[in-house]
Parts: C-alpha cells; structure tokens; sequence
C-alpha cells in the first residue's frame, strides 16, 4: 500500500462509510493483499477500496445511480467536473429542490445524459441533510436540502485522480446483486463484504434503495459466505454488533473481532456517535498484522 496515490480519496458521503475505521480494517485484512483480485459488491463511498487501490478489482453495487458515478468518472471526468462546476456556481436552497426533484418527472429524468445523472447525485449527495442517500418506496431521492453555507461539492483533482486510477488498473465495475458480483472469485481473490447493517430497532439508516435490506438478504449473505470459503475464498464482512449478525456467524470458521465506530450520518440521532461493529473473516490473520 505504500505506493498509494494519496490524492485519491472517496468523493461522496455515504451512511456506513469506513474512512474512520480504515485501521482497524487493515488490521485484519490477509497478507500480501496486493496479490489477490480484489471484489467489494456493495461499493457504496469506496473507502477501502480506494484506500487499497487493487490493480484488479470488481466493483459493484445495487445502487444504479451511484455506480454510474463511478462509471462516468472514468469515462467522462472533464464533462462531469464541467458540470459540478455550473452547479456549485448556482447551489442555494431553491436550486437543490429543483435539481432534486428532477427524477418526479420520469421523462425528464431519463432524458438526461449519464454525465448529467452522476452530476446529479454527487450535487445532491455533497448538499443534502447529513450526506444521507435515501428514496422513498417509489425510488425517488427525498432527503432535504442541508443547512450548509459553502459546501464543498467536489474536488476536481481528485476525481481527475480517480478516474486515472480505473483506466490504469483492470478494474471492472457492475451493478446487480451481490451474489452474481462475485460469481468469479476465485483461491485468488479477496472479497470485502459491506451490506446495510442489521438494524433490528430501525436505528441504522439503511434506506439505499426501495426494496431494503432485511433479514432474508443478511441470511442470503451470509449463505454465500459458507459457499466462499468452500471455495477457498478469503471474505472480510463488516456489519452492526448484533445478537443476530452474531448468531447467524457461529461457525468455526469464521473469526467475529469487534471493533468501535463513530457514526455520523444516521436517519435517527440515536444511531451516531460511537458503536460496536463486528468484522467477520474466514481465515487467519498473519502474525505480523497484530503487531
């Protein structure tokens, strides 16, 4: 990791992020990590991926939007910052509601280039209420504008960095479920699992997308898992400290280490602040990492 372009960083906000907990990660992470294919199928901000920055990797994410973010700033970086530039110089209260309320027109929103969409939700993501990305049951984007008097909406060399990064590497970036995004793993691949946490009171903010992540989903999860380390697969999981998430990874092969985090962006301010998470892996760490 030491030959890490230090410029590149996440570009967006996201509920869960894991900037803050990047070194409890790398604790845990396997040795010689750089040899291995890297897969994370809920990419959400990218923390981790961006802070390993794999010469291979699967990105994915069943968020469309989001990944058309990613996959504009590769292809489209110029035209992108062009445009985040036009709405920055126009960003007050009215502009975000109109801006957000684009997609209740769904003609007009699908008029819309890629390049104007990814502009969309970087804007609306750096503007709204404490960075949250929340839809209601029709899909539509429904947080409020944020109380912010200069926010920073981008940073154009940043995400000139970035897209560097993923023309120069063979990173493939999809979007569908999480079980197909990894069908390829393989003894050479490292997988780093961070789904919507398990919120048995509702406290996590988990509203990604329409449909949820309930229960069912963590089982389903945690079903592939097994099925990875059947195959030789080395998986990191991240997930809320639970009596369920803990129950449901009461084999021997999995390792459950706890960890603390300060959560910022929560629906519920009873959810920020710091909180016990778990990271749950099915190998051993390396004697030189717990130094």
């Amino acid at each position: 990791m030491a030959n890490n372009n230090p410029l590149i960083k996440p570009y967006l906000k996201w509920a869960g992020g894991k900037r803050q907990l990047l070194s409890e990660i790398k604790k845990q992470l396997p040795e010689n990590i750089h040899e291995y294919t890297y897969y994370e199928p809920f990419i959400g901000a990218g923390a981790v991926f961006f802070a390993l920055q794999p010469e291979r990797a699967v990105i994915n994410d069943f968020n469309a939007q989001l990944i058309l973010t990613y996959t504009v700033i590769r292809e489209n970086v110029e035209e992108l910052i062009s445009l985040l530039q036009e709405y920055k110089n126009k960003n007050d209260e009215n502009y975000f509601y109109q801006i957000r309320n684009i997609d209740r027109d769904a003609e007009k929103f699908s008029a819309l280039t890629n390049v104007e969409k990814a502009a969309r939700l970087i804007y609306l993501n750096k503007t709204c209420y404490n960075g949250l990305y929340r839809v209601n049951s029709q899909g539509l984007f429904n947080v409020p504008c944020g109380k912010y008097k200069n926010p920073a909406i981008f940073d154009e060399v940043n995400l000139r960095q970035i897209s560097g990064y993923l023309n120069a590497g063979k990173i493939d970036i999809l979007n569908g479920d999480f079980e197909d995004a990894v069908k390829n793993a393989g003894k050479n691949s490292f997988v780093y699992f961070d789904p919507p946490y398990h919120s048995p009171d509702k406290i996590n903010f988990t509203g990604y997308q329409a449909d949820g992540f309930g229960e069912a989903e963590q089982r389903r999860l945690r079903d592939l898992m097994i099925k990875l380390t059947n195959r030789g697969v080395k998986c990191l999981l991240s997930n809320s400290d639970t009596a369920y998430i803990r129950e449901l990874y009461q084999y021997d092969f999995f390792d459950i280490v706890t960890v603390q985090a300060k959560r910022a962006i929560n629906s519920d301010s009873a959810g920020r602040g710091s909180v016990n998470e778990v990271l749950i892996k099915n190998y051993e760490k390396s004697s030189n990492l717990l130094k």
